[in-house]
């Protein structure tokens, strides 16, 4: 064979040993700092969220009001359903919106506050049907990887010695 015929496999190779090698790299990365940036990236369209529903402590402001008792409707099989209590909904969603992203942000109960973060985007989902591809969908995976793997090293769940650690 001539060095013409070596040529392709001798380029594979080359090929396969950097893609090895970036691939090494990227595992090499901590998992608390993919972990950390999953807790950022989900707690602050919540947090945003959650701000515009006050106008003081405790005091629902009347954007929120009015979403939640005229605007707001669950679709469910193809109906459309009033929400229950929708006031009682409202602050439950603002305060969720507050709390629980504090929470993700800190690491502390990091599963649980995924858990309801999880819990609040299907509420969502049965609101605003339309929305699953850009943003219901990423947030319910973003919320299960927290749930399954917790906040991580760069944590005060594992600073204080609480959760489970995974693997």
């Amino acid at each position: 064979m001539t060095d013409i015929d070596h040529a392709p496999l001798a380029h594979k190779a080359g090929l396969g040993w950097a893609i090895r090698r970036i691939e090494t790299t990227i595992a090499a990365i901590p998992e608390a700092l993919p972990l950390l940036a999953l807790r950022f990236a989900i707690a602050v369209p919540f947090f945003k969220s959650g701000l515009t529903k006050w106008d003081g402590f405790l005091t629902l402001s009347n954007g929120a009001r009015y979403l939640f008792t005229q605007e707001f409707s669950l679709h469910i099989f193809g109906s459309q359903y009033a929400y229950p209590a929708p006031i009682l909904m409202a602050t439950l969603a603002g305060i969720g919106e507050i709390v629980l992203p504090i929470l993700l942000v800190l690491g502390l109960g990091t599963r649980f506050a995924a858990l309801g973060i999880l819990a609040m985007t299907a509420v969502i989902q049965l609101t605003v049907p339309e929305g699953w591809a850009n943003f219901h969908l990423p947030w319910a995976a973003m919320a299960l990887a927290l749930a399954v793997y917790g906040g991580g090293q760069l944590s005060l769940d594992r600073f204080l010695g609480l959760g489970a650690r995974k693997g």
